[in-house]
């Protein structure tokens, strides 16, 4: 059992800290509101600050949403950073910049701490079922220790390389993930607006080479219209404008990426900001002035035309 820290108990901390505690180690907990009731329940310990989590803590996790959150989680006063001593260990299981990863990793190390980058893929979904895809960076020895910690959460578990190797892995994933919900999207719509079935479409593809588990899971969304996050359109946001500045610095061109940013920007402009990134079909809707769910097995083409 570990002493464990976990600093970021929303949509994808809380169920990441149950699956800890029901692994048997010993949780300490801060969050920017109350630290939710069930966690202490179930064994966590309430902190009052990032600072009495790291005193109390070997390992400390974050999981907050952005890089300005994980800074200020980190290094403000009272922060993680003043209650780290050395051989401890920090993990940021957030999803933010690789460039700031490397700057709060030094910092880290400064302190005769190690620091660990493990983004995650896999949604509230993967969250709760401790299925996350796991991305990391930093050092053998610091992830051998975290490993155990990190099989509890998820099952597909990478060291990718040095830090912010991780997050380089999930701005990545991020591209992959955007593109193919805007491919999904516009197959759905196509089919909906000639007049098949989205949904029996749909069941058809998962049986064929476009399958995919965003045609399983986001496909299944847009047909029944049910854009609860999730994972937010502001939050895919965020990582699209890392991969796309990212992408500037490095001199090279994403077009499509740029192209489902602008998408979920229309979402955004649209109140959709918090919908999950699944509805940015409803960009797509918009521009063609129909939504899936109009569609019905018994019209044709020519009666939608």
């Amino acid at each position: 059992m570990s002493k464990v820290g976990f600093v970021g108990l929303g949509i994808m901390g809380k169920p990441m800290a149950a699956n800890l505690i029901k692994a048997g180690h010993q949780l300490f907990l801060f969050t920017r509101r109350s630290v939710p009731e069930d966690l202490v329940a179930a064994g966590g310990t309430a902190c009052a600050s990032g600072r009495e989590v790291a005193e109390r803590s070997e390992i400390v996790i974050t999981m907050v949403p952005d890089t300005p959150d994980v800074e200020a989680a980190l290094f403000a006063a009272g922060g993680i950073a003043e209650g780290l001593s050395p051989g401890k260990i920090v993990v940021d299981m957030s999803s933010i910049s690789p460039i700031a990863t490397k700057t709060f990793a030094q910092r880290v190390d400064g302190l005769g701490c190690a620091y660990i980058d493990a983004p995650v893929s896999g949604g509230e979904v993967g969250a709760k079922n401790a299925t996350l895809s796991i991305m990391a960076g930093g050092p053998q020895e610091a992830f051998d220790k975290v490993k155990p910690l990190l099989d509890a959460m998820g099952k597909h578990i990478t060291l990718v390389g040095g830090n912010g190797d991780g997050q380089k892995a999930k701005v990545a994933n991020q591209i992959i993930v955007a593109l193919t919900i805007e491919a999904v999207g516009e197959a759905l719509l196509f089919a909906a607006r000639a007049g098949a079935d989205p949904a029996r479409v749909r069941e058809a593809l998962t049986g064929g080479f476009a399958s995919s588990r965003i045609l399983e899971v986001h496909g299944d969304r847009m047909v029944k219209r049910t854009f609860d996050p999730g994972f937010r359109i502001e939050l895919h946001q965020k990582d699209l404008n890392l991969a796309l500045s990212s992408a500037r610095l490095l001199g090279i061109s994403l077009p499509n990426t740029a192209t489902a940013q602008e998408l979920f920007n229309a979402c955004a402009a649209h109140g959709g900001k918090a919908w999950d990134h699944s509805a940015l079909v409803r960009a797509l809707e918009i521009m063609a002035n129909f939504e899936i769910g109009e569609s019905r097995p018994d019209r044709s083409p020519s009666d939608q035309s």
